[in-house]
């Protein structure tokens, strides 16, 4: 059977099931392109899947994301029986050093939105109060830039203080309920917006530039980056990845976390609760911030300390 058939028929059967499958799509792309699209599923070799694997350069993570793409594929040959061992290599190396996103403190979450409004030396294609709330949103409601910039006019309902956020990282939609305060700055924003005479059809965009199109992601994320040299945000811990967007996000769910420890709350409880408003398919994606700054630690160890010390106390 052609190579590049098996890999439409497979590239078919995931998105039946109901996910995107976009990136793991164009690796097998790329893989199909490299092998050759008509050669036989059952003539390659190990040492080209080895060399497809291993590119050029030093090894990196996306050794193991391209493998993790072909894994599931040939697991989907192999069931259906059209081979009967996989070439996939069965030494895996070792994942190189984990990529640890950035917690921001208060000042620099303040710094950033302070930057937001004077970041631009001439007038920019971003309105700066559009430019900060899109900042607050993704901090104040844990949202990806791209649930974000998707917002649409009937997206957002300030009268019931709730976010739709439709056709996410895993094709669901969730309700994402707000805070009084961010509520009341989207509010504003929204006056702000209709003064500027933007379009008020339902299904326009909520974040909107001067042109009144929709935000690029690109370009948004180029202009994060002139606020953050801007606000004089860095990292201090050596590691060759600024502060990001994405981290933002992060950073929500890390202070969520340590509000919940600073309030006495049952963290394992309300964790589930966590990963459901951030849209996360599995509880380990949630879990992941348990562990990500030395604060949050602290505040458990301190939790645990005065648990520990409370059951001495009965002996």
């Amino acid at each position: 059977m052609k190579l590049h058939k098996i890999v439409t028929q497979y590239v078919t059967y995931r998105k039946s099931l109901g996910e995107k499958f976009i990136n793991n799509e164009q690796r097998l792309t790329a893989f199909v392109r490299t092998i050759g699209p008509e050669r036989n599923l059952l003539d390659v070799k190990p040492k080209e899947i080895n060399a497809f694997l291993a590119g050029e350069g030093p090894l990196t993570a996306n050794w193991h994301v391209k493998y993790q793409a072909l894994n599931g594929f040939y697991r989907y040959v192999l069931s259906r029986g059209y081979a009967k061992t996989s070439p996939l290599p069965i030494s895996i190396p070792k994942l190189p050093k984990t990529f640890v996103p950035y917690i921001y403190t208060a000042q620099e979450l303040k710094a950033l939105l302070d930057a937001s409004l004077i970041y631009q030396k001439i007038r920019g294609r971003y309105k700066p109060c559009m430019v900060r709330m899109l900042l607050l949103i993704l901090y104040g409601a844990g949202l990806r830039l791209g649930e974000a910039i998707n917002l649409t006019l009937a997206d957002v309902d300030l009268s019931q203080a709730l976010l739709i956020i439709r056709g996410t990282k895993f094709n669901k939609t969730r309700l994402v309920p707000l805070g009084a305060q961010l509520t009341q700055s989207l509010s504003q924003y929204a006056i702000q917006r209709q003064q500027d005479g933007h379009s008020q059809n339902p299904q326009t965009p909520f974040f909107i530039g001067n042109n009144g199109k929709a935000i690029k992601k690109v370009t948004f994320q180029a202009v994060f980056a002139l606020i953050r040299e801007k606000a004089g945000v860095r990292r201090t811990d050596h590691d060759r990845f600024h502060p990001r967007l994405h981290d933002l996000r992060h950073t929500f769910a890390v202070h969520r976390l340590m509000e919940w420890y600073k309030e006495g709350a049952d963290v394992q409880k309300w964790l589930p609760v966590l990963s459901v408003y951030l849209g996360h398919t599995q509880l380990a994606a949630t879990s992941v911030y348990l562990t990500m700054t030395p604060a949050l630690l602290e505040e458990a160890g301190r939790r645990f300390q005065n648990y520990a010390f409370k059951e001495d106390s009965h002996d």
